[in-house]
């Protein structure tokens, strides 16, 4: 397969040499390392891994001295899993402030270390980037329609990551080894989470459920755990970017449905290696959510990387009439149904165009699905 450019490429190559710190954030396996190597081709840069603990404690108490010792005549500096390293937000601005000329990147796997650690001390002196698996406007960047509907079984059972799709061959093996070894590494790292076996069951009931409404209350009472503590696994894995919630669109408190969420996973493979299930669609029931899920996912990967500022929702009001999914852009609405079934007439439902007159309305197939997920 010929190399994979990447959207985030250019974003990145523009901030290159303006004195700030690249911030990289992406779940791991997702490519960020691959792509750093591409941005800095044929260029020295200095490599360091927080997950080493020779690094972690070089860096730790390092002084301004130790920096420029470390540092050398690199004019690149990468910090890998920067969230591993005590203080890291401060070390950077140190580095930033007193080497402008160097280009200094960190990445990172976890939201939540990084947000805590890193942002507040670099106030005003980094830009942040997430990279997500492979969309597929980088896979397929000049195929068809037509082209692209045949890949749609292999990616709506194995998903995007990059080891994945370079290896299809494997793909199932390098799924389960990724589901169960590394993706949420950082999860029970965090506040040293004691509990792995509850990571799991919440797992699997958030796989069950891709594409639906979860009920916080529901899923506290099928683990026997308290709400306060599913919220908090839930906010982990958010932030460990495994998977995400689309909040419900209203207007109308007493017609419509305002405080619940739909949950998806950030890569269709990560789902379905969670609950051991790769078998062909033609023999699934759970292909609608599927397709829901890999649409949804597809598209808020494209408007993060391309900038675009439309707020995404789902709607339900309180007959259970509902709409897959919305956005809302200068006061605009679009409502999109997802259907995989081609040979039927669908349409989004009258209990929402009657309530929302002048919305856009627009079916999703996977005969006209590359304008939705090119962008």
């Amino acid at each position: 397969m010929t190399p994979i450019n990447r959207v985030l490429k250019d974003k990145l190559s523009y901030w290159l040499n303006k004195r700030k710190v690249l911030v990289l954030t992406g779940a791991r396996q997702v490519g960020k390392t691959t792509l750093l190597h591409d941005l800095f081709d044929g260029q020295e840069m200095l490599w360091l891994n927080g997950d080493d603990p020779a690094v972690r404690s070089r860096l730790d108490m390092i002084t301004l001295a130790g920096i420029k010792d470390l540092i050398g005549g690199y004019k690149i500096v990468v910090i890998d899993e920067v969230q591993r390293i005590l203080n890291p937000g401060l070390l950077l601005k140190m580095m930033i402030d007193n080497f402008p000329e160097v280009q200094f990147v960190a990445t990172g796997s976890s939201a939540l270390e990084i947000s805590d650690k890193v942002f507040e001390p670099l106030t005003g002196r980094h830009i942040l980037f997430h990279l997500y698996p492979f969309a597929q406007a980088e896979i397929y960047p000049t195929k068809s329609s037509f082209e692209l509907e045949q890949q749609l079984p292999f990616h709506l059972r194995f998903g995007s990551y990059p080891d994945v799709v370079l290896n299809p061959n494997n793909a199932e093996i390098l799924l389960k080894n990724l589901a169960g070894q590394y993706l949420y590494k950082d999860v029970l790292v965090w506040k040293d989470i004691r509990k792995p076996e509850l990571l799991d069951k919440l797992l699997k009931l958030l796989a069950y459920q891709v594409s639906s409404e979860v009920s916080i209350h529901e899923l506290a009472n099928a683990l026997k755990v308290k709400s306060e503590t599913v919220e908090n696994y839930i906010d982990l894995l958010e932030k460990s970017f495994v998977v995400f919630r689309l909040k419900s669109y209203s207007t109308n408190d007493r017609k419509e449905v305002t405080k619940m969420s739909k949950i998806y996973f950030w890569d269709n493979g990560i789902r379905n290696a969670i609950i051991d299930d790769f078998r062909p669609l033609e023999l699934r029931n759970d292909i609608g959510a599927l397709w829901e899920n890999f649409l949804v996912s597809e598209r808020l990967k494209m408007k993060a990387w391309k900038d675009i500022t439309a707020r995404s929702y789902f709607w339900r009001n309180k007959q259970q009439r509902e709409v897959d999914y919305i956005e809302e852009q200068y006061g605009e609405l679009t409502a999109y149904e997802m259907k995989w079934n081609t040979q039927k007439n669908h349409k989004v439902t009258l209990a929402f165009t009657n309530a929302y007159p002048t919305a856009k309305t627009e079916i999703i197939t996977p005969l006209n699905f590359k304008g939705f997920v090119f962008l």
